[in-house]
């Protein structure tokens, strides 16, 4: 069974993200902030990293710089609200600094199928038929 983590500081975004990973039949781990999830990353690798960029204590730009540190191996996909002015720009700084794949939100379920699909291949989401 594939395992996901899951760092967003708002707890219903979490909540979506771990259904919509769940029903593709990941183990789940979730954080509220980047230094918790730094913190579970170390003592329990996942294959999957779902980090948002802006929350508390430790950004998620820093938060994923720290995972690379610790692994290469490990797919990281970045997301940003949609609403703030600079989100892409942050969504693109992310992936310089070690993100494999960006979703600004408001994000489809179809997008993260894909994003997942295109990090892990081997991990069956159905994105391709799901349409």
């Amino acid at each position: 069974m594939p395992s996901a983590l899951i760092i967003d500081d708002e707890s219903m975004v979490r909540l979506a993200l771990r259904q919509m990973l769940e029903r593709q039949g990941f183990d789940i781990l979730e954080a509220s902030d980047g230094e918790e999830g730094l913190r579970l990353f170390a003592t329990r690798p996942v294959e999957l990293v779902v980090c948002d960029l802006i929350m508390p204590r430790s950004d998620g730009i820093s938060t994923i710089m720290n995972i690379r540190r610790i692994s290469s191996r490990v797919k990281i996909i970045a997301i940003s609200g949609g609403g703030r002015s600079h989100a892409l720009e942050l969504l693109n700084v992310a992936e310089q600094m070690g993100a494999d794949h960006i979703l600004e939100k408001p994000f489809t379920r179809i997008q993260l199928l894909d994003a997942i699909s295109h990090c892990l291949p081997r991990v069956s989401t159905g994105a391709s038929q799901a349409g």
